[in-house]
């Protein structure tokens, strides 16, 4: 991806401060997009990605939701001591953080129309979440989790998906065994009901997390084409 320059920002919050990366275009944006992290904290994967989103010509936006702090990262296997930290997550407070990024981008001249979300991993499933709850030009879900049960008070994806007032992209790996083909296509179904544009992209070699270049699952074929699908869906979507 092409590095644009992300700096360090603080959003306030209900809760408190809490850090984000914001990237800038070469002039006036073309519309704003939220980035929701991996549960891993602003690791230098979501750095790039708000990087490469304002390459494009986007204002980027990546809170640290899960952490506060930027400097509060786990490597991708510090599952012993992510564990307790993710667990004091609730809904109301993804929510309201969700809302914090989005009206930081708001205050920022942005309107929701011209406003995306993305989300990878657990980020991935609040992305989805939101595109049920909010009304945002475009919602892309990079291999997001819970989508035959709730997580943190979240309701299933498959549930959340036959509500979707967001146009959504969902990205998938059919080697994912955290989520199952079958229930990857009960979701393209639920999807396919709602009022708005949604698309599934199934990858036959991907694993959990190939869009990660910092992760061992990192497949450079399927996360080239699936970056290719975010940026068209993106302009086609954001107005």
């Amino acid at each position: 991806m092409e590095s644009h320059g992300a700096e360090l920002i603080t959003i306030e919050t209900a809760d408190g401060p809490m850090s984000a990366f914001l990237a800038a275009p070469d002039g006036e944006p073309r519309g704003g997009v939220v980035v929701v992290q991996e549960a891993f904290g602003l690791t230098g994967h979501i750095r790039r990605v708000t990087e490469a989103l304002a390459a494009d010509g986007w204002l980027a936006i990546a809170p640290a939701l899960f952490h506060r702090s930027e400097e509060q990262i786990f490597g991708y296997s510090d599952y012993d001591k992510l564990g307790p930290v993710i667990m004091k997550l609730t809904r109301e407070t993804i929510e309201a953080d969700i809302d914090a990024a989005l009206g930081n981008l708001g205050d920022r001249g942005i309107d929701a129309s011209a406003t995306g979300i993305i989300g990878f991993c657990l980020g991935g499933s609040i992305t989805l979440a939101t595109a049920a709850r909010c009304e945002l030009g475009a919602a892309i879900t990079f291999y997001g989790g819970g989508l035959a049960e709730g997580r943190f008070g979240l309701d299933a994806g498959i549930d959340t998906a036959a509500r979707l007032r967001t146009p959504w992209l969902g990205l998938y790996g059919d080697l994912d065994e955290h989520i199952p083909v079958d229930d990857v296509e009960r979701v393209r179904v639920a999807a396919a009901s709602c009022p708005v544009d949604s698309q599934v992209v199934r990858y036959a070699e991907a694993d959990h997390g190939f869009h990660c270049d910092e992760r061992p699952s990192f497949h450079a074929e399927s996360s080239t084409d699936a970056w290719q699908r975010t940026l068209q869906f993106l302009g086609e979507h954001l107005a």
